[in-house]
């Protein structure tokens, strides 16, 4: 039989327990009330041996309790990503992109006949002189892969319902937690090209961080906001809110600055993409109290929310405003890829074909086993993931980057191929901490430490005074190398 609790004393009370009623009624104190007999919290397995009977008839105490229903916990999972899906093609592998620029602008001849003839010159305007226009094409060719196997059996599975109609619920319920496999897996590789075009604004030091121009600009005179309090100050987040509506224009312009080339491009408000972190946007919503962020952003085609930019970090760390990434430079001279990161990206703001995800291809193939009478089902998924630098992009952030170096050469090569990453660009140093053969702290550790960073959480620490570890990996500003380590420290 099932688990029967009576209930007389748990709602009425007794003479020394006050009961549910008096206690919801006002008449009596809240006290401790024992559920632990009351709320069912489920079990992995029943027993049906145990001396108590418990799950036998209440009867005549030898007939198990039979399964009276089979809830299947079955829900649709909808994506949580931006969309940033494109078209796809069956046949060919490559995407090329090409680009024009239209030749110089000349002196009108309409109106400089009367200088002709040039004396030694042309006798009139040339209307056959070529003017051909400046064309460039961008090659893409990778693709990503990944496939769910799942093995579907029938008459194995028979014993365990009593319907046709059961066991074709719990099918389906496999079937549907799949498809929610598939959506996971689909939105973290969204969220990974988007964040891979972030990371490659931020390796070239281009992004706009808005706590910085706050503090040097509204603020400036007054206490320095910090990164910790900006999603809570209502001046910041208006001085934020204005600030990205004007960019919202600055990209509908024709112009060089927000992509990374020398190519003319603009932005209409029908191709903005505008991803905005929820902890930013939620924020305006609740110390602005204004519709001014909505007519601005949320009304756009291109506006999308999302949770966290690459994972939402742990109960005890929060890391939802986080990215921390490789990204491929081999266009650069002298750089083939950046390890960067950033602790406080509130939002970014791109042309669509910034970043796309296309020429996908999602298909199932099965295949059946007669020996052991089951299928075999593969649910397989190919696209091209992609970023366009020369697409215009703007970042927002409350924090700088950690542009990661792994030795002085790597470093030096860095800041040749872009000026203005000195105060982001970092050095691992492997002749302290965890790479390095000492265990001890080196004798001029206390009048070295102040240069010296630990990375944790997307962002860079200063040491400050703090102690050594021989297991911390320590970093110093590529522009300001510490002097190196004594030797008198003891070897591991």
């Amino acid at each position: 039989m099932p688990r029967i609790t009576q209930l007389a004393a748990i709602l009425e009370g007794t003479v020394s327990t006050v009961g549910m009623i008096d206690q919801t009624t006002g008449a009596e104190l809240v006290i401790n009330e024992d559920l632990s007999n009351l709320v069912d919290v489920g079990k992995a397995v029943l027993d049906y041996t145990g001396a108590s009977n418990t799950n036998k008839d209440s009867f005549v105490r030898a007939l198990i309790d039979q399964v009276g229903r089979i809830m299947m916990v079955d829900r649709t999972y909808a994506s949580q990503a931006p969309n940033i899906l494109m078209d796809a093609w069956d046949y060919g592998s490559v995407l090329e992109k090409v680009r024009c620029e239209a030749p110089d602008a000349k002196d009108n001849a309409t109106w400089d006949l009367f200088n002709y003839p040039y004396d030694g010159g042309a006798a009139y305007p040339d209307p056959f002189e070529l003017s051909k226009p400046s064309v460039a094409a961008k090659f893409y060719n990778s693709k990503a892969t990944y496939e769910v196997p799942i093995t579907i059996v029938d008459v194995q599975l028979r014993e365990a319902f009593q319907s046709a109609e059961q066991l074709s619920s719990f099918v389906a319920m496999i079937e549907n937690r799949i498809r929610m496999k598939i959506t996971l897996c689909n939105d973290a590789l969204i969220m990974a090209t988007i964040n891979n075009l972030i990371g490659q604004k931020a390796a070239r030091g281009r992004i706009v961080n808005l706590l910085s121009l706050y503090n040097a600009g509204p603020n400036a005179g007054g206490t320095p906001l910090a990164a910790a309090a900006a999603l809570t100050s209502k001046e910041f987040l208006r001085f934020a809110s204005k600030t990205i509506a004007q960019y919202r224009k600055y990209l509908a312009k024709a112009s060089v600055l927000y992509n990374e080339g020398s190519y003319i491009t603009f932005t209409p408000a029908d191709r903005l993409k505008f991803i905005a972190n929820t902890e930013f946007a939620k924020s305006l919503d609740a110390y602005l109290y204004s519709d001014t962020y909505h007519d601005e952003f949320v009304k756009l085609p291109g506006y999308e929310e999302i949770a966290e930019w690459q994972g939402s970090g742990t109960a005890a760390t929060d890391n939802r405003l986080v990215i921390d990434v490789t990204v491929d430079m081999s266009e650069t001279t002298g750089v083939t890829k950046a390890e960067v990161s950033n602790s406080g990206v509130l939002a970014v703001m791109f042309d669509r074909d910034a970043a796309a995800v296309c020429n996908q291809n999602y298909r199932v193939t099965s295949i059946y086993n007669p020996r052991g009478e089951y299928y075999n089902y593969f649910y397989k998924w190919d696209a091209m993931y992609m970023n366009d630098i020369l697409e215009n992009c703007v970042v927002f952030t409350i924090t700088n980057p950690a542009i990661i170096a792994k030795n002085d050469t790597e470093a030096t090569a860095y800041a040749t191929a872009f000026a203005n990453v000195a105060t982001y660009l970092f050095v691992l140093d492997t002749r302290v901490g965890a790479p390095s053969e000492v265990s001890d702290a080196p004798t001029n550790w206390s009048s070295t430490r102040a240069k010296y960073f630990t990375f944790a959480n997307g962002a860079m620490v200063a040491v400050g005074t703090g102690s050594y570890s021989a297991t911390t990996n320590y970093y110093y500003l590529a522009s300001d190398k510490p002097a190196d380590p004594t030797t008198e420290a003891k070897s591991k």
